[in-house]
């Protein structure tokens, strides 16, 4: 679930947020001692943040310059000042985004949600390998690999394994599966996915793994976490 870190130091405000935030799986760090904001902000490893401008010792727009050189979460600005002038001074030191109190709750979840996925559709630009058990994708080389072995795959072949890697224990449904190798699943036919899973399967049973993928009838194929751990003894054969 997505972290929320909130500045607000308008205890009843605060307790609303989090409350409506809950319901829509958010987990809200509040701060708690406006002393030391940034360092609650650094241990907190929060997902966005939601800053008061009126704030306790130094305001928010200080906070928000500190945030900013030392990372790329995203930033809202809630605050009763509303001034042009202040709103851009709060998007030039950092903010992503300046909302006026009184606000919609739902006007909020609704910037929250757009700024998580354009962060997260930005931080896989640069994800160039993901793990799931032992097992190592390189999604710059198309190289799935373990400590000790190592096989190129094809394009199709790297698809298919970055998908359910992505998603290791979960199920990933036929049709997304489909469109993830040809963007149109009605053009697919029906066993052309088997057998471009059944060479994914090959590819890992030449590093070790002989039963890592599984089928759940009429819903679609998943890793399983489990099987891509080998116990010390198979390690050492």
């Amino acid at each position: 679930m997505p972290k929320v870190f909130l500045a607000e130091d308008d205890l009843a405000l605060s307790s609303l947020v989090a409350d409506r935030l809950a319901k829509y799986n958010y987990v809200v760090e509040k701060v708690t001692d406006f002393k030391n904001v940034e360092k609650q902000f650094e241990q907190s490893r929060a997902d966005i943040v939601l800053m008061d401008i009126n704030l306790p010792y130094l305001d928010g727009f200080h906070f928000v310059r500190y945030i900013r050189r030392v990372s790329e979460t995203p930033i809202i600005i809630i605050s009763a000042r509303n001034s042009s002038s202040e709103q851009v001074m709060g998007i030039e030191f950092g903010a992503d985004d300046y909302i006026t109190k009184p606000f919609d709750i739902e006007l909020l979840i609704a910037k929250m949600g757009a700024l998580l996925r354009r962060s997260r559709a930005a931080a896989n630009l640069f994800v160039t390998v993901i793990k799931a058990g032992e097992l190592e994708l390189d999604t710059e080389k198309l190289t799935l690999k373990t400590r000790n072995n190592q096989v190129m795959l094809s394009k199709n072949e790297y698809r298919l394994i970055k998908k359910l890697m992505e998603k290791p224990g979960n199920v990933v449904p036929r049709e997304e599966l489909f469109e993830e190798l040809w963007d149109d699943a009605t053009f697919v036919e029906e066993n052309t996915l088997s057998v471009n899973m059944t060479r994914v399967k090959a590819r890992l049973q030449e590093l070790g793994f002989s039963n890592a993928i599984k089928v759940k009838r009429g819903a679609g194929y998943f890793l399983d976490a489990a099987a891509l751990t080998r116990s010390k003894e198979e390690k050492s054969l």
